[in-house]
């Protein structure tokens, strides 16, 4: 019988040659001339040069590797791919309860890094106002063709696929028999499906991106702010979605680019962190340039910016997510502001905590962790007896 896989440890490590490679090829940007003021057609090219010209002489990778090294990482083989993830373990004293065991995913175009201030407050709560009871067991994990994360040897990077590799990880690979889960953008979907398809081993779920395709039926009509909100988000086209078009249709194409290119590719990320990020349009008020080109760099070091593109392309291969019977609890940000609580609750069925909306954005974890932070604990609390 084969032995169960294991988790070994893993070290970010980029060489010295890729490194000046990068430096070259910054030091030879050819920039945009603006079509529009400012970000009106995209990235400001004023902006980018300001940020390739930091990248280039200011910003020093080995110390943010540094940073990124001085938590856990891991990788695991499932189904003969690698999956990196970063597990936090619980700071625990005498006579605490046993900490609950949790998995973080991210989305697009974010990283493990997204996670990383959150799973800080949930594995030592003592040290980030909280109580030590609190503390969480943390797992952050990168999706599939993200960074440090192969792509399926086969088949689709679809919610339902990812999720039952995550079942795995936390089960057969970490040992927990159940576990709770969080996700936004990308993660939100794959929590969703984590709660559907594995009740016996998911705890609860928890997410700031809500379903917003729910299975409908004549038996349970749209209510009027079910339907001002589709009606709202249907006449809501703000010109954001080409992105999306792009990345579903023609990933090929785009990565050829942007696997050539560092500041396209850094342009290509960073508008997404100044549309989607709660800044009102301020980027450095929430995300510094050290933080945007730690992801950016992640990204290039890796060559997967073209992998991460494939849930867009395989998107219409995702089923509906059904009902999801486990506990859940959803904390509503500015981008979902109208969603009505009765629309969740056609996919989470057991809705416990609703909360919103308030401050943050896309990239919660990472614009406001302690009000996520508290949010877990408080929804986990009454769960942890089942872990």
């Amino acid at each position: 019988m084969p032995s169960p896989p294991q988790a070994v440890p893993f070290t970010i490590d980029v060489p010295d040659d890729l490194l000046a490679d990068l430096a070259e090829r910054l030091a030879r940007t050819r920039f945009a001339r603006p079509t529009a003021t400012g970000w009106g057609a995209g990235t400001d090219p004023d902006y980018l040069r300001e940020l390739v010209t930091y990248w280039r002489t200011d910003f020093d990778w080995r110390a943010r590797e540094r940073e990124l090294n001085a938590v856990p990482h891991y990788t695991a083989t499932l189904d003969g791919r690698r999956v990196h993830f970063v597990h936090l373990r619980a700071a625990t004293a005498n006579g605490n309860r046993p900490p609950l065991p949790l998995i973080l995913t991210h989305g697009w175009p974010s990283s493990f890094v997204e996670m990383l201030p959150l799973a800080a407050r949930l594995a030592d709560p003592a040290a980030h106002g909280g109580h030590p009871d609190d503390a969480f067991d943390v797992v952050v994990a990168s999706l599939p063709g993200f960074v440090f994360s192969d792509l399926p040897a086969h088949g689709p990077v679809i919610p339902p696929v990812v999720a039952d590799l995550w079942a795995r990880l936390m089960t057969d690979v970490l040992g927990y028999a159940a576990f709770g889960a969080y996700g936004g953008d990308i993660g939100s979907h794959v929590t969703g499906f984590l709660g559907a398809r594995h009740p016996q081993r998911v705890l609860g779920i928890h997410t700031h991106h809500p379903n917003l395709h729910p299975v409908l039926d004549d038996a349970h009509p749209l209510s009027a702010a079910e339907q001002a909100y589709l009606t709202a988000r249907s006449n809501g086209d703000d010109g954001d979605d080409g992105y999306a078009a792009i990345q579903s249709t023609r990933p090929d194409t785009l990565a050829a680019a942007l696997l050539d290119s560092p500041a396209g590719l850094a342009a290509w990320i960073v508008e997404k962190y100044r549309a989607w990020g709660d800044c009102d349009g301020d980027l450095e008020s929430r995300f510094s340039k050290d933080m945007l080109l730690t992801v950016a760099t992640l990204y290039w070091a890796t060559g997967t910016i073209g992998s991460s593109f494939r849930p867009y392309y395989d998107d219409s291969r995702t089923p509906p997510l059904e009902a999801v019977d486990v506990p859940a609890g959803i904390r509503l940000t500015p981008e979902d502001r109208d969603y009505p609580r009765e629309y969740a609750e056609r996919t989470y069925r057991d809705l416990r905590q609703w909360r919103g909306p308030t401050r943050g954005g896309h990239f919660l974890p990472l614009e406001e962790p302690d009000l996520l932070a508290d949010d877990l604990r408080d929804f986990f609390r009454p769960l942890r007896g089942g872990a």
